[in-house]
């Protein structure tokens, strides 16, 4: 929902570093705190929040920030840098007063001012950033520091992050939205009178005080935001309290009303008109099947100029190229190009116009968050896709998505909710999950050892699904130097120590419908001599894999793998005249059944080793639960995969050792 507020107009701020807050006074520490060298709730942290604050008062629209933090190790002086992002032109901070205490107790003042630095500008909105440094932070310190943000028009309603990446001992947030409070009007001419408040995660050990319409929340011993593998998107998880206006009075009113708004709103900006219907006729032929319909127009579209993977165009260049403002899907094709949900928006006309029964549909994009019904706003809502209906089945595509094959959506539009049409009408849904089946990596390597230990060989690469659509997206982002440097690096982290991988070409780059090929060739010093041995990794591509769940015992959040996936691993190994196989990698058949499975297999010749390595994961979001079972899974992988392959060099005809 985008607001318009008659009386004021205002911005959310979001404190992106350091929060900070104002007393009456700065605070005298105690001895304790002084002396402080490390912080029993917080062992091995690199420092602590003794206390924060954060007021907001719509009235005096003004915002307060205030911090103590503990600083206990080398790493914990960073948090003397401060930067606090406010929009230029309708806020300017008026008051930043900030100190450091040493252990011994010695006060030292900020004395200089701080930088204005631009972060982002246009022709319309400008966001700054305060920065400071705390003047002769050390190990032992403690920081201190107050800052005063006034908005010219008017404080909207906050959110407060509750959690940090550091250990909060206390802390307090105040809003008063003031007499004024709740005059907005929503993008549809409601009027949003009603103050609501939504806590996130909604387990969150929260609880909002209200005393004569003004609310407050006081936390101890916070701990930090977690930090584990394949978490969900920390948005989701981070303590957060967030405030907005809405005129609804049930949840369900609010998301009966916004998807009738959504409906609305794209059944004009989708209108198939007379220059949509002639470029349908374009595309497609007479006699093609519904299918061939659906592909041609995807292609078509597919082909025009994205701006989300491209630039956005000034508005010089646009009126140079006799471009449109983009109003409708006609505009976007008339301009052959535009932002990706513009595009797939296109897509829904001209495919409509060709016959076809499609539906819109508007997610979440899930890297980001996922969609929360408690929180009455439509703005959660992101990217656009398409559903086609061939021959009776539901068929999801990603048009706005470049490079993306029909049929397939990018990871972060699976597993999503948002709004969608359909032979009802328009309704809440969910997108199915990925199949693993979908997303695959097959590796293979031919090498060749001498009896040093030395290798040359090359491997072919070849990917589809996820990983192949994050590499094509990464070369229209980036020049070919700087995704092979990207590719190296990522390929890089798997292989044995002493092995160097160098890409050297994609085949296929440009035809998203078909597998993406990297071909690599590989050098370098894999074996260990030791007499008349050669010890070598078992498994080449997972000798150095950091394989997640194996350090962590317990887990008290979800996993979220991203998709479920596939990878087969297929080497050989041309042996050195003279050696033989004295051991190899010992056949494995791991399973968790319906969720995860390890395959392993060697083959020896006469002259060379075959391993063959085969990795699967048929899930993408766990509970915790579940950690149990995926822990004692990846110690199983994880073991496996340390295995070594030992060579034997056999003994000269005269009986001499080597």
């Amino acid at each position: 929902m985008r607001l318009h507020f008659f009386l004021r107009s205002t911005f959310l701020l979001f404190v992106a570093a350091s929060p900070l807050a104002l007393r009456a006074q700065f605070q005298d520490p105690t001895p304790d705190e002084l002396k402080m060298t490390s912080d029993p709730k917080a062992p091995g942290a690199p420092a602590v929040y003794l206390y924060r604050e954060e007021t907001s008062e719509a009235d005096r629209r003004m915002r307060t920030y205030y911090a103590r933090i503990k600083v206990l190790t080398e790493k914990g002086k960073e948090l003397a840098t401060v930067k606090i992002p406010f929009e230029h032109g309708s806020a300017k901070i008026n008051k930043v007063e900030a100190r450091t205490i040493h252990s011994d107790g010695t006060v030292i003042p900020l004395n200089v001012k701080p930088e204005d630095v631009v972060d982002f500008k246009s022709k319309y909105f400008q966001e700054d950033s305060m920065v400071f440094t705390l003047p002769s932070a050390e190990v032992g310190s403690i920081l201190e520091y107050r800052l005063q943000i006034e908005y010219s028009h008017g404080v909207g309603p906050p959110r407060w992050e509750l959690q940090y990446p550091w250990f909060i001992h206390k802390e307090h947030f105040f809003y008063d939205p003031g007499a004024t409070g709740g005059a907005w009007i929503g993008e549809h001419g409601k009027v949003l009178d009603r103050l609501g408040a939504v806590t996130t995660p909604p387990k969150a050990p929260v609880s909002i005080q209200t005393n004569k319409g003004r609310f407050s929340v006081d936390l101890s011993d916070v701990p930090p935001v977690p930090d584990d593998d394949w978490m969900a998107p920390i948005n989701t998880l981070r303590w957060r309290v967030e405030f907005y206006y809405t005129y609804a009075r049930t949840t369900k009113e609010f998301w009966d009303t916004e998807v009738k708004f959504w409906a609305q709103d794209i059944g004009e900006f989708t209108k198939v008109t007379g220059t949509i219907r002639k470029a349908a006729d374009s595309i497609v032929s007479p006699g093609d099947t519904d299918e061939q319909e659906a592909r041609k127009i995807y292609a078509a579209v597919e082909k025009l100029d994205n701006t989300d993977f491209s630039r956005v165009k000034s508005n010089a260049e646009r009126k140079k190229e006799k471009l449109k403002e983009v109003h409708s899907v006609e505009d976007v094709w008339k301009n052959q190009g535009g932002a990706g949900n513009s595009i797939a928006l296109l897509y829904v006309a001209l495919a409509r116009a060709a016959g076809l029964k499609v539906w819109p549909m508007e997610v979440v994009d899930r890297s980001n968050a996922i969609f929360d019904e408690t929180y009455l706003e439509e703005d959660q809502l992101e990217d656009y896709i398409v559903i086609v209906n061939l021959g009776g089945k539901e068929i999801y595509v990603d048009p706005g998505q470049k490079n993306c094959p029909f049929g397939v959506l990018h990871w972060a539009h699976t597993l999503a909710g948002g709004f969608r049409e359909s032979d009802a009408g328009p309704v809440i849904a969910w997108t199915p999950a990925a199949n693993y089946q979908n997303n695959k990596v097959t590796r293979v390597a031919d090498l060749t050892l001498d009896a040093e230990g030395n290798v040359e060989g090359s491997a072919r690469i070849v990917l589809t699904g996820a990983e192949a659509l994050y590499w094509r997206q990464r070369a229209l982002e980036n020049d070919a130097e700087e995704v092979k440097k990207q590719f190296n690096e990522d390929l890089q982290g798997d292989l044995p120590e002493g092995i160097e991988a160098a890409f050297d070409h994609f085949i296929s780059l440009e035809d998203y419908e078909t597998n993406l090929i990297a071909i690599v060739k590989i050098s370098g010093k894999i074996g260990v001599a030791t007499g008349k041995r050669l010890i070598l990794p078992g498994l080449f591509f997972e000798s150095r894999a950091k394989h997640p769940f194996v350090a962590q015992d317990k887990r008290t959040i979800p996993i979220d793998v991203h998709y479920p996936e596939m990878e087969s691993d297929d080497v050989i190994y041309h042996l050195p005249p003279g050696y033989t196989v004295e051991s190899a990698p010992r056949t494995a058949d791991v399973t968790w059944p319906g969720s995860a499975l390890l395959r392993i297999n060697s083959l020896a010749k006469n002259d060379s080793l075959e391993v063959a390595r085969v990795f699967g994961r048929n899930f993408t979001l766990l509970p915790p639960d579940d950690y149990k079972d995926l822990h004692d899974f990846y110690l199983k992988l994880a073991a496996a995969d340390q295995q070594q392959i030992v060579l034997s060099r056999a003994a000269s005809s005269k009986g001499n050792s080597p």
